[in-house]
């Protein structure tokens, strides 16, 4: 396939990796569809994976931890009927949930919790809102960008999967508690596992 060599490196690690290529969209599902919608149009992969940090509403997973979305809901897809919601579903012009077609089960990686996530244009950070959506969704991850990923990579026949590591909860905006630092850090050394387990498991 085609493809180029990249380099990702920490402080005191670095990994050649071939057969890899990295493609930074941008924030959002709009930036994300047509960044990957080009690129999968004119090259062939194997495997697709979305890295990137997250909001939880899931309070039991950690600050900084790494998660594996499976699935991920185009929250906002639909319409308003007064106070009740519509999902795009309900309506019948599409689909608003969509699911990673890649499990890594089968790698040596450290484990990490599988979540439900919805994607968003507009972060949360109103309390109302909040407890709203929850009770529509009952999601435990928020990002900008993962069902926008998960539907391209399907609509091109793409198997994918999606990390986040988690920032900050979905709040009440509280700039002082996010710890995006740690998020990408720990993202970074988990995707950098990845890859050498993939790897690993191409040449065997």
């Amino acid at each position: 396939m085609p493809t180029a060599n990249y380099k990702l490196q920490t402080d005191d690690y670095q990994l050649q990796t071939a057969n890899c290529k990295l493609l930074v969209t941008g924030v959002g599902m709009v930036a994300t569809a047509y960044a990957l919608g080009r690129e999968l149009a004119t090259n062939n992969y194997d495997l697709a994976i979305n890295l990137g940090i997250a909001g939880s509403f899931d309070r039991s997973i950690a600050l900084g931890e790494v998660v594996e979305v499976i699935t991920d809901t185009l929250a906002e897809l639909g319409a308003e009927d007064d106070t009740v919601f519509l999902p795009i579903d309900q309506m019948g012009f599409g689909e608003s949930r969509f699911d990673a077609t890649y499990q890594p089960d089968e790698l040596t990686l450290p484990s990490a919790k599988k979540v439900t996530g919805i994607t968003v244009n507009t972060v949360h950070g109103n309390e109302s809102s909040i407890q709203k959506l929850q009770q529509r969704l009952n999601a435990q991850t928020e990002s900008m960008e993962g069902a926008a990923f998960f539907y391209a990579c399907r609509q091109a026949g793409v198997p994918c999967m999606q990390l986040r590591a988690i920032s900050n909860y979905v709040e009440k905006r509280n700039r002082d508690a996010w710890q995006i630092g740690a998020a990408i850090k720990n993202l970074n050394a988990y995707a950098l596992e990845l890859l050498a387990a993939l790897n690993n498991k191409g040449r065997s």
